[in-house]
């Protein structure tokens, strides 16, 4: 049985400083996760500029700027991602990124990306999907925002723009920050599985780390998990990550599980 593949959401964690970005990669790699992840976008392509913060980010973050200043506050720069990215190459740890529009595509397949990590909230953006699909690239697919023939749809749109259905991993989602245990339903994730006949996964933002151990005791493939250096720093989703050592337990129970797979 070949170990899970875990990613390390760092998000937007690094609160817009590199500095923070290059301390988050170094605790990536003391953990022992296989990828890093961070996000690209621009805030004026993703909200308007008088679009309300979320339920979850106005209670981490405060009322007194909009969506808009907040992301703002937390783009990476074409530079930055450089920076990022040759560091990641001489800590030896993969360095990925999600695109959240046009131009951040093409930024990260500028600079070599070449597995695309579609977020939920895109999964239905079917050219957003039909650009991505072109490259015949591996995919991973969050499904936090949909219905079951909006995910057959998505991966539809994928395959006939050129991306064969091998390439295609599917990661059960919910987007609430942090999830409640009673709206996990893992059992979503077997049932993807089961319908697509693909490799599938588990995004989680549930507190704590006892969901992603048991996604992996049930066959997910990949494992993806915000994380962060201190879950009272200020931003969106801190207090939604784990801490280091957290990420490190996880990463040990995950592979222990793995490889005693409970269930089909």
């Amino acid at each position: 049985m070949s170990k899970v593949i875990i990613i390390a959401e760092a998000g937007v964690n690094h609160n817009g400083s590199i500095l923070l970005a290059k301390q988050l990669i170094d605790v990536a790699v003391g953990a022992g996760v296989d990828i890093i992840k961070f996000q690209t976008f621009s805030a004026s392509k993703l909200v308007s500029k008088n679009a309300k913060k979320a339920d979850y980010q106005i209670n981490s973050t405060g009322n007194s700027e909009s969506q808009y200043e907040m992301l703002k506050r937390l783009e990476l720069s074409y530079e930055n991602h450089i920076e990022l990215l040759e560091y990641c190459n001489l800590k030896k740890i993969q360095f990925w990124s999600t695109a959240f529009d046009d131009e951040s595509i093409e930024l990260l397949k500028g600079i070599g990306i070449d597995t695309w990590k579609i977020p939920s909230g895109e999964i239905t953006n079917l050219p957003f999907l039909k650009k991505i699909g072109s490259f015949n690239q591996k995919v991973i697919l969050s499904t936090g925002m949909c219905y079951l023939n909006e995910i057959e749809e998505a991966v539809e749109v994928l395959i006939n723009s050129g991306t064969p259905k091998n390439n295609i991993t599917i990661l059960h989602c919910n987007t609430e920050y942090p999830t409640p245990m009673e709206d996990v339903n893992l059992y979503a994730m077997l049932t993807i599985q089961k319908k697509f006949d693909v490799l599938v996964g588990y995004s989680d933002h549930t507190e704590g780390i006892e969901v992603a151990i048991a996604a992996t005791a049930m066959g997910a493939n990949v494992i993806e998990k915000h994380f962060t250096l201190d879950k009272n720093m200020e931003g969106p989703d801190h207090k939604a990550s784990l801490e280091p050592n957290e990420l490190v337990e996880m990463v040990k129970k995950s592979q222990v599980f793995r490889k005693k797979k409970i269930l089909k």
